[in-house]
């Protein structure tokens, strides 16, 4: 069964593409982000404020792409964007917010 996750691409006012991520990102439901992630050409910002569970299948992904990408997390994700060492290799921002 598919976890249910939300996937809303948008342009920023600064013209670089972000991609809003809703719900879980697991096993089940990677080839529907890594698909949207790799759709999208240049700079791409990640908003995973809505994601209340990112499992190693979900960080893979962003890794493949840490050379582009930008993320917009909560501190909810914090631990496992840093002890993965993701928040090392490209900006985060959101983790220090109370």
């Amino acid at each position: 069964m598919t976890t249910l996750l939300t996937l809303t691409p948008s342009r920023r006012p600064d013209g670089v593409t972000q991609l809003t991520a809703i719900g879980e990102i697991d096993m089940s439901n990677t080839d529907a982000f890594a698909a949207a992630i790799e759709t999208t050409e240049g700079p791409l910002v990640i908003d995973l404020t809505g994601i209340e569970y990112l499992d190693s299948a979900g960080l893979s992904i962003l890794f493949r792409h840490v050379d582009r990408i930008e993320l917009i997390a909560t501190p909810l994700l914090a631990p496992v964007l840093e002890v993965s060492g993701l928040a090392g290799l490209t900006t985060v921002h959101g983790l220090d917010t109370a």
